[in-house]
């Protein structure tokens, strides 16, 4: 779900500087703001995000379903206290307020991720921040969004060979090191073997990258991203 998938939606079609200056002003006026109404209004920004890049919000949520726990305990673990009353709701529902902030700029990078190839997020990046800086930062981007999936992949794998040999009869603490262990060696491993393949394809720190061109389609995405940054700002 976290991947890039090809498409013929107005999402697909808009230039990825936009989507980004949209996701930049979006997570700005969403961490500036904490009130109900304006969690009410950025849910309703998110849903409509996901229903022009036509994302499934059930397998998007799915698919952060390890960040959701920690969203889910935060709140519980910000409200406990080691005196009477032993329970601080305000604390609780602060926590909360901030978790369904981040699960808010969670779902609006999904979209993104979905509708925008990874060599044109880097032609992006690259294109936008002049120089070396630039060219690090967009090739780290490109990296990790080609290297995450296969290291998501590597571990489910590994959960299920582990689950094939009756690893779950095992306590949690040994199953947990054991898919720690196997899984810190498979990424050293695909890092290995990701230099090899950039040094024998002469890896080039300003290859040819897709042209990009901004259309009519995109001003009024450039023109939210403006308003959802000067909203974080007042």
């Amino acid at each position: 779900m976290l991947t890039y998938e090809p498409g013929t939606t107005l999402a697909h079609r808009l230039d990825p500087r936009s989507k980004l200056a949209f996701q930049i002003g979006f997570a700005a006026t969403a961490l500036a703001h904490t009130t109900l109404p304006a969690l009410g209004a950025l849910t309703v920004v998110t849903a409509l995000v996901l229903a022009v890049a036509r994302v499934p919000p059930l397998r998007t949520l799915y698919a952060y379903r390890f960040a959701l726990v920690l969203l889910a305990v935060a709140p519980l673990v910000a409200a406990a206290t080691f005196g009477t009353p032993w329970i601080d709701v305000s604390d609780g529902v602060t926590s909360a307020q901030a978790s369904y902030r981040v699960l808010l700029i969670l779902l609006v990078s999904a979209a993104y991720v979905r509708t925008t190839p990874v060599r044109a997020s880097r032609a992006a990046i690259q294109r936008t921040i002049p120089g070396k800086p630039g060219q690090v930062l967009a090739i780290g981007v490109a990296l990790v969004f080609r290297f995450l999936p296969v290291l998501r992949a590597d571990l489910r794998t590994i959960r299920e060979a582990i689950a094939a040999r009756l690893g779950t009869e095992r306590d949690a603490i040994e199953r947990t090191t054991t898919i720690a262990t196997l899984s810190l060696s498979r990424a050293f491993d695909r890092a290995d073997r990701l230099t090899l393949a950039m040094q024998a394809r002469c890896f080039s720190w300003n290859p040819t990258l897709p042209a990009l061109s901004l259309s009519r389609r995109d001003l009024p995405v450039f023109g939210v991203a403006i308003v959802l940054a000067a909203t974080a700002l007042l």
